[in-house]
């Protein structure tokens, strides 16, 4: 379909598309096997302009929105999720300081992002505060001009390779979720550590490791938005970030899709190619009407989102589950149609199934977006 982008938004689409076929469809399959973070391809990605696509003019950026950001991203995903990952996350990790952040922290960290020579992380979860972010126990306490930060994050994509993290922490835990606050940590700050990179079913080109703070010192400035205003930050950051995921999951499908179509066209089985099959045809009919109807859904939901409505939560939380899930559908579906070739290392498919099941879980479990939906349309009937 023809979503009628404008020039710019094509040069986005056409730049992004071409370092995915060139870069990191090549890389794909070693990356995968060798769990390596694509350090040349984050690098080339800054060298054509796209790591500032959702940060402001003023600070070096690009100066568009959700929906430029997801154009890129889509390709990036067409290639693998696990490269995009990489860029969403470090977007994830600056959207906090473009939300809330002071000018001062603005200008101090938007640029080097803008530019490639830094990138970001997101440190929101716990061993005991996954989707239940209320939960989390690291603490973050005044001593004279200096926060001093105590305690671990858990699964944090970037960790070890950002270096700029923004990091929610309790400053008083009698306030509840108003106790909350996010600080901006750098990966030089005394007392801050990781852990060893986990070892992962998919998106082995990310990194995720444990975060730690041990008496970790950062300037009384470092505070994105004000004390107890952490929660606020993270639930507008993450109504925003969730089409991104969205949309990983869109280029995905299409990935998929594309290498499925072209299979069963050139497989034969009595003496003729699978395709002519019906029952291959329907699978790979339902793949196509699921991929373009996520990717409906997460462009409207994205220009949404940059026309600056009051409320995005609930149809974040749509284009994020629906997307997802057709993803894990769309792929089980693709190693489906190769069949035993399908299952094997040789294809791509077999990573691409794996890849998609985070998908579902990270950035909130599908289940969790699902009583967000919920609790949105309780509340939008009640009104009415």
């Amino acid at each position: 379909m023809d979503y009628f982008l404008t020039e710019e938004q094509q040069m986005i689409v056409d730049v992004a598309r071409q370092i995915a076929n060139e870069k990191i469809i090549p890389q794909r399959a070693e990356l995968d096997e060798k769990e390596e973070y694509p350090t040349d391809i984050i690098k080339t990605i800054a060298q054509a302009d796209l790591s500032g696509l959702y940060i402001p003019e003023e600070y070096g950026g690009f100066g568009g929105g959700s929906f430029e950001n997801i154009l890129a991203l889509e390709q990036f995903a067409r290639g693998c999720i696990g490269v995009a990952t990489v860029f969403a996350a470090s977007a994830l990790g600056i959207y906090p300081m473009i939300i809330s952040g002071s000018s001062e922290l603005k200008h101090k960290y938007l640029p080097d992002v803008a530019s490639g020579k830094k990138t970001a992380a997101f440190a929101l979860t716990e061993p005991d505060a996954g989707s239940d972010a209320s939960g989390i126990q690291t603490t973050a306490v005044l001593d004279n001009d200096e926060w001093v930060l105590n305690g671990s994050k858990q699964w944090i994509t970037n960790g070890g390779e950002a270096n700029i993290y923004s990091v929610i922490a309790m400053t008083d835990r009698k306030k509840g979720a108003r106790g909350a606050t996010m600080f901006v940590v750098e990966d030089t700050d005394p007392g801050f550590s990781y852990g060893p990179k986990e070892k992962k079913l998919g998106i082995r080109a990310s990194a995720t490791r444990p975060l730690y703070f041990k008496d970790c010192r950062i300037p009384e400035d470092r505070i994105i938005g004000r004390v107890g205003t952490g929660f606020i930050t993270v639930m507008k950051t993450l109504n925003i970030s969730r089409p991104g995921i969205a949309i990983l999951g869109v280029g995905l499908g299409q990935s998929a899709l594309d290498v499925a179509v072209p299979y069963a066209k050139q497989r034969i089985q009595f003496g003729k190619p699978v395709i002519s099959f019906q029952a291959v045809q329907h699978l790979l009919a339902d793949m196509a009407i699921q991929i373009e109807a996520a990717r409906a859904l997460i462009y409207a939901t994205a220009k949404y989102i940059d026309s600056k409505p009051k409320s995005i939560s609930k149809v974040s939380a749509m284009c994020k589950t629906f997307a997802t899930d057709m993803a894990m559908k769309v792929t089980t579906d693709a190693v489906q149609v190769l069949a035993g070739y399908g299952y094997m290392r040789e294809y791509p498919v077999e990573k691409m199934m794996r890849d998609a099941k985070i998908l579902q879980i990270y950035e909130g479990t599908n289940q969790i977006q699902r009583n967000v939906i919920g609790q949105e349309l309780n509340k939008e009937y009640s009104r009415n």
